[in-house]
């Protein structure tokens, strides 16, 4: 069977976190998109306050559970993956998955005792930028980059969404994406990942949620990944069925853009290469 990009969506999330459908109507909806490779990765537990209803119990008994129950279900259909969004402050114990996806969300500092959430609203980021960083944007950034680089030499199967940081940061509201000390913080972060295990996500869900009109990461990073040997995966970061293969369109001319001519799947077999020219995105 020949394989693109839309085969597999490995970045989706489900009422056991702060997804909007069922575990089983998001499988639903990627086998009727002809998905056929399907990841549920629901946010890991944090013990961050605004994380409270919106990821997994410490207990993933159950989400295990009710993914290796569709797996059974979807058999000689659709491969159902488990996989897990392992965050930087997450207090579990991360083991038995199938991949995960290290992001960072929000950031704790032991001085104030305060968690500070990078995606959510400004009102955290100015927080963060007044109380913990002396009043300085940039230092938030370096900050944020400073924990992904440290998830990233955990090796995860995926390195999700790398520059969140810039979800709130439309046309520069907050600091500026082209200064010397954000660029050289984000690059730091991204050579700390081993582009031999962890694949780089295309990632469109923020475009989806109203938040941008591009996919993460940024064009510089997505060139650079390519010049350490890295390779891509496309996301939708679905927390929706209707989500399910949002912008793989977009995702596709971004990687296009930077040079790629292959993108990644994953199956139950791991990562499988498939071109972008044959992709009808």
């Amino acid at each position: 069977m020949k394989l693109n990009a839309r085969a597999s969506s490995v970045h989706t999330h489900s009422i056991l976190c702060d997804g909007k459908n069922t575990l089983a109507e998001m499988a639903a909806a990627a086998y009727a998109a002809k998905v056929r490779y399907f990841g549920a990765s629901g946010h890991s537990h944090t013990p961050a306050p605004a994380d409270v209803g919106n990821v997994l119990d410490a207990d993933v008994s159950a989400y295990r559970t009710e993914i290796l129950r569709l797996r059974e279900e979807y058999a000689g259909r659709m491969e159902v993956l488990l996989g897990i969004e392992w965050d930087s402050q997450s207090d579990g114990v991360r083991s038995d998955f199938d991949y995960w996806i290290g992001s960072v969300h929000e950031l704790y500092s032991p001085e104030t005792m305060e968690y500070y959430c990078v995606d959510w609203e400004a009102e955290s980021l100015i927080a963060c930028r007044d109380r913990a960083c002396g009043g300085d944007f940039l230092s938030v950034a370096e900050w944020y980059y400073r924990d992904v680089a440290a998830l990233a030499q955990q090796k995860p199967t995926i390195l999700g969404h790398i520059d969140l940081i810039t979800k709130l940061n439309q046309d520069g509201a907050f600091f500026s994406e082209t200064a010397p000390r954000y660029r050289t913080a984000a690059l730091t972060a991204l050579h700390a990942a081993d582009p031999t295990v962890t694949l780089l996500e295309i990632n469109t869900g923020s475009i989806q949620r109203g938040y941008r009109k591009t996919p993460y990461p940024a064009p510089f990073l997505l060139k650079e990944w390519r010049a350490m040997g890295g390779k891509v995966i496309l996301t939708s970061d679905a927390h929706s069925a209707d989500a399910i293969l949002f912008g793989f369109d977009l995702a596709a001319k971004a990687a296009r853009s930077a040079g790629y001519t292959e993108t990644v799947i994953l199956t139950m077999d791991g990562p499988s290469v498939c071109p972008l020219e044959a992709d009808p995105l």
